[in-house]
C-alpha cells in the first residue's frame, strides 16, 4: 500500500472546498431513479467531492476485467458486489478480501456474482468493485444518522465487524467543529487504543478529526443523506482512509418545525411569568374544584396583580368580580389559567385569542396522553392562529415566586430562592415542591410542561436565561420535541448559568431496525447523553440527584482548577470518597512533597498524608482547623472534600463550627474554594450537616457519594462554560 493512500488528503487536499455541485448532480440522479441508497462507486464519488480519502478502486463488468484492474493497482485486493438493491454486501456473500493473484480475482468475481443472485434473484447487478486492500492500523467507524429530535448527528467509534457488538461509539450534533471532533476521539471507552498501547503508534488524530468534520459537513449540506457509514476507517500514524462507504438517502419533504424567534419567545414568556392580569377560566367558589384551588392559591399566595375569575353564571367569586368570558373583561389580560374540562378548552382558547391573551396555562387532561391526538392538534392550531403560547395541557400549572404567582391547584409554595425547576410529569412536580420545602431550597420557579403541545424546555431556557431571579435551571423531561432547538439554546445558556437535566426513559430500547451500522448504534439515550454533554448541560442520573444539584451547585464557588483534596477523619470514608471522585471524573491531586510535609506537622504519626489526608478519628477540633486552613491557603488545591467521623473528641456540631470558623476566616482574606462534606455518625450528624449547608457548605449525613456528585456537577458546568483552563 502506497503511503500517499494513507494520508488524509488521498482523495483531495485537506482543507480544500467540497465540490457540492458534483454531489448534488449525483443525488439528483439517484432521486430520478427512485433509489434509497448509493452504490459503492457512487459513495466513492461523494467521498472524493468532500476530500474523504478512500483506496484505489475500479468497477469491473467481467471476471477478466476485474483481474486486469487488480493487477494494475497491485495485490492484495478486495472484491465487492455493486448493486443498488443490495446494501448489506457481506450478508449477500458479496465481499471477498485479501485476494493475492489475478486468478483468485477472476474466480472471486464469478463467486460473488453468483452469491448475489442467490441472495436476491431480481437484484440489478452493475458489476464488481475491485478495491485496493488496506492492512494495518486501528479500525474505526465514522458515520452520521438523522435523529427525529436532534436532526443530523455525526458518530465515531471502534469499527470493523464488531462495531455493533462493542457499541463503543459517541455522537455529536452536525456540523461538528474540530474541537467537537477531537472530543469524540477521547469520548469512547477505547480512547487509549488510539493513543497507542503496548508499543503501538498513536493514530493521526488530526486526520481522524478532519474526517469527522467533513462527514458532518456533508450530511448538513445534503439533508437527504439520512445515514452514512465509513466502516472501517483504517487509522494509522500517517493518516486515515475509509475502506468502505455506505450512504442511505430519503428525498421525502420534511415539514418545517414551528419555532418563534428568541425575541418573540421572551416577550410572550415575560407576559406569562410576570403578568399584570390573570384570568382563571373555570374559577369556582366550590371547595374541591380545581378552579377553586387556583383562585385560592393566587389570592393567598400574595399575587398583587389583577385576578379575573371567568364563570358563565357567577357574579363574583372569592370577592373578585366574575365575567362570563375573557372577552367581557375590561383591559388587557396577559395569561389565562384554564381549569375547565378538555371538551370546552378549544372554544375558550378561541375567545382568548380574540382577546389578545399572550399565554394559556392548560391544566385539563384528556388530550394526547389519553389518545385524543386530534383534540390536542386542534388546540395547537388555535394557538398558532391567534399567537397564544400554550403551557400544557395535562399539567399542574406553575409557580413564579418573584411575582408571588402560584398559578396551580397544588400546594402553595413560598420558599424563595434562585433555582428554576420544571417537569414533564405532575408527580415529579410534586416531588420537586416537597423536596424544595423539606430541604429549604429556595426556588424562583416551578413549571409543569405536561404534553408540551407548544411551550417546551427551550422556551423556559430562553426566559430563565434573561431572568435575574434565576441562577440555575433544572429540568425533568421524558423527551424533547425539538432537540436541535433545545441544544442550540442550552449551548448559549450554559455559558452563563448551570442547566441540569434529568432525562427519563434512559434504559428504554431506543435503537430501531436500521440499514446502516451507525443508525443501529444510535440508541436514543446515547444520543441524549452525548448531545447534552456537548451543550454543557449537567445530566442527573436520578430525581434526587437533580434536586441535590439544583440545591448545591449554586452554593459552591466556581473552582479555579482541577486539583481536589480529600481531608478526612476516617480512613474508610477516605477510600469511599476517593472511589467517588474517580467515578465522577474529579482529579485527586498528587500531593507535592512540601505540602505533604506541611500536613504531617498537624496529624499523628499513625495518620496519613498524601491524598486523602487522614487525620484519624481521635484528633481534637484544632487538627481539623489547622489542616483545613492549610488546604484553603495553598493555591495548588482548588476544592476540598471533608470526611467527618463522629467522635466524642470532636462532636458533630463542634466539627461544623470549626469548619465554618476557618471558612469565614478565609473568606475575609478573599479565599473562596468549593467545599463539600460527608458526615458519618449518629443522628447528631444530621443537625451538623444542616448547619453547614445553611452557611454555604453543602454537607450530607450518611453518604460519601452525594457530596462528590454535587461537587462533580459544579465541575462539569465550569468546564463546559470554559471557566476552568
Amino acid at each position: 500500500m502506497q503511503d500517499t493512500k494513507t494520508t488524509a488528503g488521498a482523495s483531495g487536499p485537506r482543507g480544500s472546498k467540497p465540490d457540492r455541485a458534483a454531489v448534488r448532480k449525483l443525488l439528483d440522479s439517484v432521486r430520478a431513479q427512485g433509489r434509497a441508497s448509493l452504490t459503492a462507486p457512487e459513495g466513492k464519488q461523494v467521498c472524493d467531492a468532500y476530500g474523504i480519502p478512500v483506496p484505489q478502486e475500479a468497477v469491473a463488468a467481467t471476471a477478466a476485467e476485474a483481474a486486469k484492474c487488480a493487477s494494475a493497482m497491485g495485490f492484495p485486493v478486495a472484491l465487492k458486489i455493486v448493486s443498488p438493491d443490495i446494501l448489506h454486501k457481506t450478508e449477500a456473500g458479496g465481499v471477498l478480501l485479501d485476494l493475492k493473484s489475478a486468478e483468485a480475482v477472476a474466480a472471486g468475481y464469478e463467486r460473488i456474482v453468483a452469491n448475489a443472485r442467490q441472495y436476491q434473484a431480481d437484484a440489478k447487478i452493475l458489476g464488481v468493485q475491485v478495491q485496493q486492500m488496506l492492512t494495518g492500523g486501528q479500525e474505526v467507524i465514522i458515520g452520521a444518522v438523522t435523529d427525529g429530535s436532534f436532526g443530523k448527528l455525526v458518530a465515531f467509534g471502534l469499527g470493523g465487524i464488531l462495531v455493533e457488538v462493542l457499541k463503543d461509539v459517541t455522537f455529536r450534533l452536525a456540523p461538528a467543529s474540530e474541537a467537537d471532533a477531537l472530543s469524540m476521539l477521547d469520548g469512547i471507552q477505547a480512547a487509549e487504543m488510539l493513543r497507542g498501547v503496548r508499543g503501538g503508534e498513536a493514530v493521526d488524530r488530526t486526520a481522524l478529526a478532519g474526517l469527522i468534520v467533513r462527514v458532518s459537513e456533508l450530511v448538513s449540506d445534503f439533508p437527504e443523506i439520512t445515514e452514512l457509514d465509513l466502516n472501517p476507517v483504517f487509522a494509522t500514524a500517517k493518516g486515515a482512509i475509509a475502506a468502505d462507504v455506505r450512504i442511505v438517502v430519503d428525498f421525502a419533504e420534511q415539514p418545517e418545525r414551528y419555532r418563534p424567534s428568541e425575541a418573540e419567545i421572551l416577550k410572550a414568556m415575560t407576559r406569562i411569568m410576570k403578568p399584570a392580569t390573570v384570568a382563571v377560566i373555570g374559577a369556582s367558589a366550590e371547595e374541591g374544584k380545581i378552579g377553586n384551588s387556583v383562585m385560592k392559591n393566587l389570592i393567598n399566595g400574595g399575587y398583587k396583580g389583577r385576578i379575573c375569575p371567568i364563570h358563565p353564571k357567577a357574579a363574583e367569586i372569592m370577592g373578585r368580580k366574575a365575567y362570563p368570558s375573557v372577552k367581557d373583561v375590561p383591559g388587557d389580560i396577559d395569561v389565562a389559567v384554564v381549569t375547565i374540562p378538555a371538551k370546552f378548552v378549544a372554544q375558550a382558547l378561541v375567545e382568548c385569542g380574540e382577546k389578545g391573551i399572550a399565554g394559556a396555562v392548560l391544566i385539563p387532561s384528556g388530550f394526547a396522553e389519553t389518545g385524543n391526538v386530534e383534540g390536542q392538534q386542534e388546540i395547537q392550531q388555535i394557538g398558532r392562529k391567534y399567537n397564544i403560547r400554550l403551557m400544557g395541557p395535562n399539567i399542574y400549572g406553575f409557580y413564579y415566586l418573584p411575582e408571588n404567582l402560584c398559578a396551580t391547584f397544588c400546594t402553595p409554595f413560598d420558599v424563595r430562592g434562585h433555582a428554576a425547576l420544571s417537569s414533564q410529569s405532575g408527580g415529579i412536580g410534586m416531588a420537586i415542591v416537597g423536596f424544595s420545602r423539606s430541604a429549604k431550597m429556595g426556588v424562583s420557579a416551578i413549571v409543569g410542561l405536561g404534553n408540551k403541545s407548544d411551550l417546551d424546555e427551550d422556551d423556559l431556557l430562553t426566559f430563565f436565561e434573561h431572568d435575574d431571579n434565576t441562577s440555575i435551571i433544572a429540568m425533568h423531561l421524558e423527551d424533547l420535541k425539538d432537540g436541535r432547538s433545545f441544544a442550540e439554546v442550552a449551548s448559549r445558556v450554559t455559558r452563563k448559568k448551570p442547566v441540569v437535566v434529568l432525562k427519563a426513559g434512559r434504559t428504554a430500547a431506543g435503537a430501531k431496525a436500521a440499514s446502516s451500522h451507525t443508525a443501529a448504534l444510535a440508541g436514543n439515550d446515547k444520543i441524549y447523553d452525548d448531545v447534552l454533554r456537548q451543550c454543557g448541560v449537567i445530566r442527573a442520573p436520578g430525581l434526587r440527584d437533580m434536586l441535590e444539584y439544583a440545591r448545591g451547585v449554586p452554593v459552591l464557588p466556581t473552582p479555579k482548577g482541577e486539583n481536589v483534596l480529600i481531608l478526612t477523619g476516617a480512613g474508610g470514608s477516605g477510600v469511599l470518597l476517593s472511589d467517588a471522585c474517580v467515578d465522577n471524573g474529579l482529579n485527586l491531586m498528587t500531593m507535592p512533597p512540601d505540602l505533604d510535609a506541611a500536613f504531617r506537622k498537624f496529624i499523628p504519626p499513625f495518620g496519613a498524608a498524601g491524598n486523602p489526608v487522614d487525620i484519624t478519628g481521635g484528633e481534637p477540633p484544632t487538627t481539623y482547623q489547622k489542616t483545613l486552613r492549610l488546604a484553603l491557603e495553598d493555591d495548588r488545591i482548588h476544592a476540598v472534600i471533608l470526611g467527618y467521623w463522629h467522635t466524642i473528641v470532636t462532636p458533630p456540631m463542634v466539627f461544623a463550627r470549626v469548619v465554618l470558623e476557618v471558612v469565614e476566616e478565609m473568606r475575609a482574606k478573599g479565599i473562596t474554594k468549593p467545599i463539600v462534606a460527608s458526615l458519618a455518625g449518629d443522628v447528631e450528624v444530621e443537625q451538623a450537616s444542616e448547619h453547614l449547608y445553611a452557611n454555604g457548605i453543602p454537607a450530607y449525613p450518611y453518604t460519601t457519594e452525594t457530596p462528590v456528585t454535587v461537587l462533580a456537577a459544579k465541575y462539569k458546568w465550569a468546564r463546559g462554560a470554559g471557566l476552568i483552563r
